[in-house]
């Protein structure tokens, strides 16, 4: 390889590099918190979760024996979706307002009603069960979303640190 196309190979990777390291996720405005808990079938608050689709849990600070970052970011609490997509799907995001944090630096919790995530700060609604996408209102950030997965009698959520 001659010394001029090492170059433009070399520029090549470091461009590609950049890039790589500036995309950011469609949900980062919210920051990253430790969280890693289950919810199992067998806990009754929990029932309506595991046997009736389109229904939610809400999880705090109050559910910290579950595991941790229970209360989402800045205390606002996590939200699990049962979708009764395939069979058994459980998206989990955190409470906090994306719209308001970015924009005013203000935490707000979003209330939930059905099949929504609702911001009572700039009345922004997420839909739970597409993946936290604004549906109306101001908003065009995604609530934060957590990792889940569902192993038959138990829903683990965690985020990658």
């Amino acid at each position: 390889m001659s010394v001029s196309n090492l170059r433009i190979f070399l520029l090549f990777s470091l461009f590609t590099l950049l890039i790589i390291s500036c995309d950011r996720d469609k949900n980062d405005v919210i920051p990253d918190i430790t969280v890693d808990f289950t919810i199992t079938s067998s806990d009754p608050e929990f029932f309506d979760l595991f046997n009736a689709p389109g229904t939610s849990a809400l999880i705090s600070s109050a559910h910290r024996h579950l595991g941790l970052g229970t209360a989402g970011f800045d205390g606002n609490g996590i939200i699990v979706y049962s979708t009764g997509l395939h069979g058994f799907e459980f998206p989990a995001f955190d409470r906090t307002c994306p719209h308001c944090y970015a924009n005013n630096e203000v935490s707000v919790a979003v209330t939930v009603d059905g099949v929504y995530a609702i911001c009572p700060e700039c009345s922004t609604n997420y839909a739970l069960g597409g993946s936290g996408l604004p549906q109306s209102g101001p908003g065009h950030y995604y609530l934060k979303n957590y990792r889940t997965s569902f192993s038959g009698y138990s829903i683990r959520v965690w985020n990658r640190r």
